[in-house]
């Protein structure tokens, strides 16, 4: 949740979330910068899980929900100011037409507020990590340890604008290293 509210607050205008889940974010959203939010999420329990969160908080009525996978969002080209991705891109199966819509939804000027675990840079950790993956990901739906974050970004024509590092405390390291921050177009 730490990590969470360092970007979730930031959001501004109309924000797509994606992967939703059970609504984790929502309560970190700040109402007075939020004029719309999209919760995208593939799962149909976690969109019902989503909406009771939503409803507990108030806020169902302000909440749009797509249910499906980011690889075609359902938005129109330019639409979104601030997308925000935590903790998801290491499930997306398809992470590069997810973040090649994600660019196609994004308004010239828009952002993405992220955070992320992935890859370690330090080659011990790394390679734990890639003998972990083929068991961590059924065990853990699908999750990819060793998906580099600011790598993706960039593939998908992105550059991150704020980031930083660190691995999580009270977390084994081969799930710990996270990244967060912003990444723009370019």
């Amino acid at each position: 949740m730490k990590q969470r509210q360092k970007v979730v607050p930031q959001a501004s205008g109309c924000v797509l979330e994606i992967g939703c889940g059970s609504g984790t974010n929502f309560a970190l959203y700040d109402g007075n910068k939020v004029d719309q939010l999209y919760a995208l999420e593939p799962s149909e329990v976690m969109v019902g899980k989503a909406r009771r969160e939503a409803g507990r908080l108030g806020i169902g009525h302000h909440i749009e929900f797509l249910q499906t996978g980011a690889e075609a969002i359902p938005l129109e080209d330019d639409s979104v100011d601030t997308v925000v991705i935590t903790f998801v891109l290491c499930t997306i199966p398809d992470w590069e037409a997810s973040l090649k819509e994600v660019r196609r939804v994004l308004k010239p000027g828009g952002r993405i507020l992220f955070s992320e675990h992935g890859l370690a840079p330090d080659e011990g950790v790394a390679k734990w990590q890639r003998r972990v993956e083929p068991v961590w990901k059924p065990l853990a739906g699908g999750c990819h340890l060793t998906r580099d974050t600011e790598a993706m970004f960039a593939a998908a024509g992105f550059r991150l604008d704020q980031a930083e590092t660190m691995y999580l405390p009270s977390t084994p390291r081969i799930a710990g290293f996270v990244s967060w921050g912003s990444a723009i177009p370019v």
